[in-house]
């Protein structure tokens, strides 16, 4: 494998990440996985919470991708592939647990509308307490504010209505 195209394949698997992130946290964290991930939308008390252990089960694949591609001999991509998900996990980890909950001390203050737009849209997304009835599910990409705020309404009205 060429290392153009292995770039190519870390920089697609980091953007098909955000897609599989979207997903995992919709149908997974806001549906079977949800015994974990309640403690994400609790006050946490300490450094950690259970949903830190997502991190861990999303870690394994990429993990065994690069063990494979790097050691074992199987096809070099998936080393490639591999990186992209552990490259993903670290943008994660900077922008969700570091920029937006804070949990490292920090003093950057989101400035451009690219970030200012998706601190908003997490803090819409934890407007809601449940499990049922949130918005914006992604962690690099968000709808605009002002359209999470009409969904977060409309909701709110048809729950009235039910």
């Amino acid at each position: 494998m060429t290392p153009l195209a292995g770039i190519l394949l870390f920089v697609a698997t980091v953007a098909g990440m955000e897609a599989f992130a979207y997903g995992a946290h919709r149908w997974i964290m806001h549906g079977p996985g949800w015994f974990l991930h309640k403690s994400h939308h609790e006050p946490r008390s300490g450094n950690f919470e259970l949903n830190d252990l997502y991190a861990a089960i999303f870690a394994v694949p990429s993990f065994v991708l690069l063990l494979g591609g790097v050691q074992l001999g199987w096809w070099p991509g998936y080393a490639w592939i591999g990186a992209g998900i552990a490259a993903y996990g670290a943008i994660y980890f900077g922008f969700h647990d570091i920029i937006v909950h804070k949990r490292l001390t920090h003093r950057y203050i989101p400035r451009s509308r690219y970030m200012k737009r998706i601190v908003q849209a997490h803090r819409l997304h934890h407007a809601i307490h449940g499990k049922h009835g949130t918005v914006s599910f992604g962690f690099l990409w968000a709808p605009q504010p002002a359209r999470l705020k009409q969904q977060l309404k409309l909701m709110r009205i048809k729950a009235k209505a039910d």
